[in-house]
Formats: structure tokens, C-alpha cells, sequence
């Protein structure tokens, strides 16, 4: 036979590709150097973890944050060499960072990313009926820390642990058996309670935006399981659905077992009682120097900080708390803000906040750099200015503001009784916002803004009761927390009711003729009438009988200038941020069905004795 030879042995084809085998960065254009570890755990889990070190570092001290959001984005916002445009984003505030010298360090918490182990929505803290485990936000923290003063070299041997919404979550979560290390926190509107006033209901009520949260948060470890509304119009959306339960299960959450925490405890019960912050915090003394940052108009967590302040002060023998409040939106104060939706306060008041309180604060517990940060800070707004205060509330609400069968308000009693009325409707609920409703959102989206939003829109509606003050001559200053004094009935077996304070610009405003007559909600909340009697367990309301409702709006630092007058406004929807509220009693408002869905009259008892009044934190 003939043949042709092969070679012993056939050389490889060329490689057709033209990317390197292994891609070299050119590190040597960065001021910085960039170093990814996975962190162990006591555990045995490691938690992704990236450290940004300024090129030229020697005895830095460290900042770290720890994230659901991903810490490979958190360090990557800006493709450049330069370290401050790499963190310019989300809880990083760059021109503090970069100015104190800091090594920034922004770790995955277990479960998410680039993390291993499972992950736990806020995870409640060891020692608790509802962690089975012996890890937390708390003992990771500590086991960073450890492993980041013995394994950086160019640090000093100084932790700071800051963050914003979930990761000032877990600032705060770092306070409980503190590494000796960490030597300051800076949690900025922190997750607290997540049924009192933070993310998932306020006061009762359920807060059915963040259910696309909830999802985006628990049903992949990358966030990359995107929610579906197929609605532009988040009005819709929720109307068709019904009941927020039936919106859940329709879009897959009944799978998700936060959600299913949630449906199970929708009163305020030991699951949500156990992991609120403030309540683990005040059981033992602070031992780390800590500022909470709070923002006047905080549309997530308006409940958070000012909790943490209230239980924690009266605890700090030695003057370790403090407090800084501004007139931001969530997570505003890293950004600029000179204003919030269309209201203007006459500087960058961000960047004030930055520069004056939060490098000082900082660098005095980082470095030992002498600070002067008043005990606490806070934006009066009103005057646009910044006030330095020995502590806070400044006043107590104790000076009656008193509503009339008129409609209208004011300092003074009226003997005249009345109870006015007007129809609840779930087929047509009050908007927290004008239509169409965009899902929570910060890009082209007023999300970020409603809380300053108008309510001139909804004063119209014959479902809106409206109390008018007169034109002030003198100022009207508050500092507190107004509470509400409401005496109400319905012809349900259960209720919503949403109370708004509210500052009403004159007819015409030299200069910014947008807000002539606008009307700016200084504290606005809902209460649900099934816990009447105990936050903690569901009861149907007495049809028709008044009774006494008493719930407490966020802080304000306000000043009602002359030329200017006061307005209350009350209504018992606020959709569809919140749900429904069926008015007929079921056990789980989350499962109402159509059927339950009624009108009913509700009835405001003003003047005489028992009338309706809310209660101001007045400064004399």
C-alpha cells in the first residue's frame, strides 16, 4: 500500500485571538493601589472585599463600608485612574475620603456578590429567637477589622466605619461588641425599624413600592433576577392587582423568604420588636464615637437616626453621640445640595455638612486632629441656616395647635364642636404623588423628591379634609417631633389616617414666582386604625364611634416666616406607596380581597373637649 506520512506530531493550530492570555492593567497611571481579598469569617465564609490604597500611604486610617449593593461597583463608579472618581458614588462622599488620606475599604456582606455564606435580609443580630447562627453584621465587622489592621500595612491601625440606608444598617450593626479598632461610625440613614417608620411599613401600613426591592434584594445573589412591573404607571399596577399580597404572588414573591416573614408579621410583634436597632443598641453603653446623619425629607428611612438618637442620649455619660440633620433627601448629604425638588436653600448645603462636620469628626477620631462638631448639627429650614446645638429635641411638643369646624386652625381653643366629613373610597385613593406614578427610582424619577412635592393637587379633593391658618406676623419656630392628637370615626371596621403639617408660601414670592402659594409638607405620616390599641396585635375599629388616635410625625427644624400660613391636612389614603387600607376588618390587610374593599365616612371631631389638635414642638 501507498501512503502518505504524518508527522509524529501535529503543531497546534495558531491561536486566532487577539486578546492578551492574561491582561496586564496599567496600574502605574493610578494613584492608587487596588487590592481584592476574600476575607474568612469565624465561620469559615469569606466576604469579598476590595481596599483602595492612596499611592504614597504610610499610617493611613482605614474607612470601610459594608454593602448589599455591590463593592465592585462601589469602587469602580468612574473608569480612571484616579482614586476619587473611582469612588464617586453611593456612601463614599470622595472629597472626605481623599482629603483625611483614607484607605477605603467596601466589603459584600455575606450572601451578596462576591460574598459567600446565605443571605438574610438585615440579618438579626446573634442572641436573637430569629438568627439560629453565631454570625452577624456585628461579628463580621469584627473579623474584617481584625484581619485589616494585621494584613494593610500602610494603615495606622484605625478603623471608621461608615454607610448609608442598609449599609448605615450596618454601621450600626458594628456598635454591638466593637472591634478595639474601630474607633468611629457614621451611619447615614440607617435601616431601624423596619415596621415603626424605615422601609417596609409605617405605623401599620405597608409600604407596597418596595416590593420590586424586595425581589431585586433576595432572589439572586447579584440583584441580576430583575423585577417585571409591566407598567409605566404604578397607579395601575397596584389597582389591578388589589391587594399588595395578590401583586406579590403574581410577580413570584410568594418564593422569596423575606416576603414570607413579612405576610406572616404585619403587626408590630416580637420578629420586628427584637431587631430594632435602637432597642439592641440602648442595652449596653456606647463605646465607639458616633454620628448619626438624619435627612429632614428622607423618603426610605425617616425613622431611623432620630430613633437611634433618642434611645442612645440619654444613655451617653460620656458625650460619644452625636447628631447631624439636614435638609436632604436620602442619602443626600454626599451629593450637592443647594435644594431639594424646588426648593432652594441658598447654598450647597452638602457640601457645608461635609466640610465642616463629617472631615472634622473624622479626622479627630482617626487621626486626633482637633475638631469643634457641636453636639448636634442641624439645617433650620425656613431661614436656611445651620444651627449648633446642645442637643435636640430643642422643644417639647407642647403647644396645641387646634383644628376648627371652619376649617380653619389655630393657637387658640374654639368652643364650637363639629365633626366634618368626607368619603374614603379604595376605588379612588388619594395619590402620594400626582399620576402616572414612577416605581421607586432616582434617575428622571421624582422619587427622591416627593416628600417636598406640592399638595396643593390633592387640597381640592372633596376626600381631603383642609385646615388654613391665618397669614403669620411673626415667625412660628418648631423643633421636634409634632404629635398628633386625631379624634375619628368611620363607618368601616377599619381605617388609614394620614396627617400632614404643612407650610403655606405667600400668594406671591419675589424672586421665585414657582413658589408663590406653594405648599410644603414640614412632617407628613400615615397610622394604621387597627393598632389603636396595640401596635402589636390587629383589632377591628367600633363603627361610627370617635376615638382618640395619637402618633408622632418625623422631626422638623422649621420656621413658619411671616407672610406665611400653617395648614393641616387629613385623609385616609395615600396610594399607592402605601396599600389600600380595605376599611372592612380582615387579619391581614396584605390579603384583602376585592369583596372587602368598601367606602366609608369618616368623621373628624374638631373643637370642644376631645377635638382633634396637633401638638407642637414650639421654640419660645
Amino acid at each position: 500500500m501507498i501512503g502518505t506520512a504524518l508527522p509524529a506530531c501535529a503543531a497546534p493550530p495558531p491561536v486566532y485571538d487577539e486578546r492578551p492570555a492574561k491582561l496586564e492593567e496599567a496600574r502605574d497611571l493610578r494613584d492608587f493601589d487596588r487590592r481584592v481579598v476574600d476575607i474568612p469569617m469565624r465561620d469559615g465564609v469569606k466576604l469579598h472585599t476590595v481596599i483602595l490604597v492612596p499611592k504614597g500611604a504610610k499610617g493611613a486610617a482605614m474607612l470601610m463600608t459594608r454593602t448589599p449593593y455591590n463593592a465592585e461597583d462601589q469602587t469602580n463608579y468612574g473608569h480612571s485612574p484616579h482614586m476619587a472618581s473611582r469612588i464617586d458614588g453611593y456612601d463614599s462622599a470622595p472629597d472626605v475620603v481623599m482629603a483625611g488620606g483614607y484607605i477605603r475599604v467596601v466589603q459584600d456582606i455575606r450572601g451578596k456578590y462576591g460574598s459567600g455564606g446565605t443571605y438574610v435580609m438585615n440579618r438579626p443580630l446573634v442572641g436573637t429567637s430569629l438568627n439560629p447562627t453565631k454570625v452577624d453584621d456585628a461579628t463580621d465587622t469584627y473579623d474584617t477589622i481584625d484581619w485589616l489592621v494585621k494584613h494593610v500595612g500602610e494603615s495606622n491601625g484605625r478603623v471608621g466605619i461608615l454607610g448609608i440606608s442598609y449599609d448605615g444598617f450596618t454601621a450600626l450593626a458594628a456598635l454591638v461588641n466593637p472591634h478595639p479598632a474601630l474607633k468611629v461610625a457614621v451611619p447615614m440613614n440607617p435601616m431601624v425599624d423596619g415596621w415603626r417608620g424605615d422601609d417596609w411599613f409605617h405605623n401599620g401600613a405597608y409600604r407596597q413600592y418596595n416590593n420590586d426591592y424586595i425581589w431585586d434584594q433576595v432572589a439572586s445573589r447579584d440583584n441580576s433576577a430583575h423585577y417585571e412591573s409591566g407598567q409605566a404607571d404604578a397607579y395601575t399596577l397596584f389597582m389591578r392587582a388589589g391587594s399588595a399580597g395578590a401583586l406579590a404572588t403574581a410577580h413570584g414573591l410568594d418564593q422569596i423568604g423575606f416576603w414570607q416573614k413579612l405576610k406572616a408579621h404585619p403587626a408590630y410583634d416580637s420578629f420586628w420588636q427584637e431587631q430594632a436597632l435602637d432597642k439592641i443598641l440602648a442595652r449596653a453603653p456606647l463605646t465607639v464615637p458616633t454620628m448619626l446623619v438624619h435627612s429632614l425629607w428622607d423618603q426610605e428611612d425617616i425613622y431611623g437616626a432620630p430613633a437611634v438618637w433618642k434611645a442612645l442620649k440619654p444613655l451617653d455619660k460620656d458625650g460619644k453621640l452625636f447628631l447631624s440633620m439636614g435638609p436632604w433627601y436620602h442619602g443626600q448629604e454626599i451629593e450637592r445640595a443647594d435644594s431639594l425638588g424646588p426648593i432652594r436653600w441658598d447654598s450647597d448645603t452638602g457640601k457645608w455638612w461635609r466640610m465642616h462636620v463629617l472631615a472634622p469628626f473624622l479626622a479627630h477620631y482617626l487621626y486626633d486632629t482637633p475638631m469643634d462638631v457641636a453636639t448636634v448639627t442641624a439645617f433650620q429650614s425656613g431661614t436656611n441656616t445651620w444651627q449648633r446645638l446642645p442637643g435636640w429635641p430643642t422643644a417639647k411638643a407642647e403647644t396645641r395647635l387646634y383644628l376648627h369646624a371652619d376649617q380653619s386652625l389655630g393657637f387658640a381653643p374654639s368652643d364650637k364642636a363639629a365633626r366634618l366629613d368626607y368619603i374614603s373610597d379604595p376605588a379612588n385613593p388619594v395619590t402620594f404623588l400626582p399620576r402616572p406614578n414612577k416605581l421607586v427610582g432616582y434617575e428622571n424619577n421624582p422619587w427622591p423628591t416627593w416628600l417636598t412635592t406640592d399638595q396643593r393637587p390633592v387640597s381640592g379633593r372633596p376626600d381631603v379634609l383642609t385646615f388654613t391658618g391665618p397669614v403669620l406676623d411673626k415667625p412660628v419656630t418648631i423643633a421636634g417631633q409634632p404629635v398628633v392628637h386625631l379624634t375619628a370615626s368611620t363607618s368601616g371596621s377599619d381605617s388609614d389616617w394620614v396627617v400632614k403639617l404643612i407650610d403655606v408660601y405667600p400668594d406671591e414670592v419675589a424672586g421665585d414666582p414657582a413658589m408663590g402659594g406653594y405648599e410644603l409638607a414640614v412632617g407628613m405620616d400615615i397610622f394604621r386604625g387597627r393598632y389603636r390599641q396595640s401596635l402589636s396585635e390587629a383589632r377591628a375599629i367600633t363603627p361610627d364611634a370617635p376615638l382618640a388616635y395619637t402618633f408622632a410625625l418625623p422631626p422638623a427644624n422649621h420656621v413658619f416666616l411671616p407672610g406665611h400660613r400653617i395648614m393641616v391636612q387629613i385623609q385616609s389614603s395615600w396610594f399607592p406607596l402605601y396599600d389600600r387600607n380595605p376599611q372592612t376588618f380582615v387579619p391581614s390587610i396584605l390579603d384583602a380581597k376585592p369583596a372587602d374593599y368598601v367606602k366609608a365616612t369618616q368623621k373628624i371631631s374638631v373643637g370642644g373637649d376631645g377635638g382633634s389638635t396637633i401638638d407642637l414642638p414650639v421654640v419660645n
